[in-house]
C-alpha cells in the first residue's frame, strides 16, 4: 500500500501485477476542476485495484472527498461529498470498448502510461452536478450579509395593475 501515490501509472502493467494504489491526492493538483471550486483545500482518498478478468484488464475501486464547489447562484461555497465507485475496463480500441459488459466503463489508453490525477479528475467530473447550488434560496435578504447578489426582481417595487380600475367597475356595475 502506498500512502504517496505515483504521478504516472502504467495501467496495463498494474493490471498484470494485480496492483493496488491507496493514498491521497491533493485537490490543488486537479487543474480541470479548479474553476468549479470555491476552495481548493483538502484531498481525494483513492483506493484502486488493478486486475485482469480473462483478457480484460480492469480497474475497480473508490474515490472519496468533500469538495467546496462554487454555488452557481450566489458564488459562495457549497460542500459536495463525493463517494464514487470506479469500474473501468482498460481498452485500446473502440471495438474493445463496445465489447465491454455494461458493468464497466471504458478507459481508452493510447500510450502505456497516463497521469493518475487525470484518471481521478475524470471520475470526479462525472460525479459533480451540472449546476451546483445551495438547497436553500441563496438570494434571501440577510441583514447580517453585505451580499449585493439580490436579484433585481426583489428590488423592484410592486406596481399597481393598470386594469384594476376596470375590475372595480365590473364589480360595481357602473359600466
Amino acid at each position: 500500500m502506498l500512502n504517496r501515490l505515483p504521478e504516472i501509472i502504467e495501467p496495463l502493467h498494474l493490471a498484470d501485477k494485480r496492483g493496488e494504489l491507496k493514498g491521497q491526492i491533493s485537490v490543488k493538483s486537479l487543474n480541470r476542476i479548479a474553476e468549479l471550486l470555491f476552495d481548493d483545500s483538502g484531498s481525494v482518498t483513492v483506493n484502486l485495484f488493478f486486475s485482469r478478468e480473462g483478457h480484460l484488464p480492469r480497474i475497480e475501486g473508490r474515490i472519496q472527498t468533500v469538495l467546496q464547489l462554487k454555488c452557481q447562484s450566489c458564488l459562495q461555497g457549497i460542500e459536495w461529498s463525493v463517494d464514487s465507485v470506479i469500474k473501468l475496463g482498460i481498452v485500446k480500441t473502440l471495438d474493445q470498448a463496445n465489447r465491454l459488459t455494461e458493468d464497466y466503463e471504458p478507459l481508452l489508453v493510447e500510450t502505456e502510461t497516463m497521469r493518475l490525477s487525470d484518471l481521478i479528475e475524470d471520475e470526479l467530473l462525472l460525479s459533480l452536478p451540472t449546476y451546483p447550488k445551495h438547497q436553500h434560496n441563496c438570494f434571501v435578504a440577510n441583514p447580517d450579509n453585505n451580499n449585493t447578489n439580490t436579484p433585481a426582481r426583489d428590488a423592484q417595487p410592486t406596481r399597481e395593475n393598470p386594469f384594476s380600475i376596470l375590475a372595480k367597475l365590473k364589480n360595481t356595475g357602473d359600466l
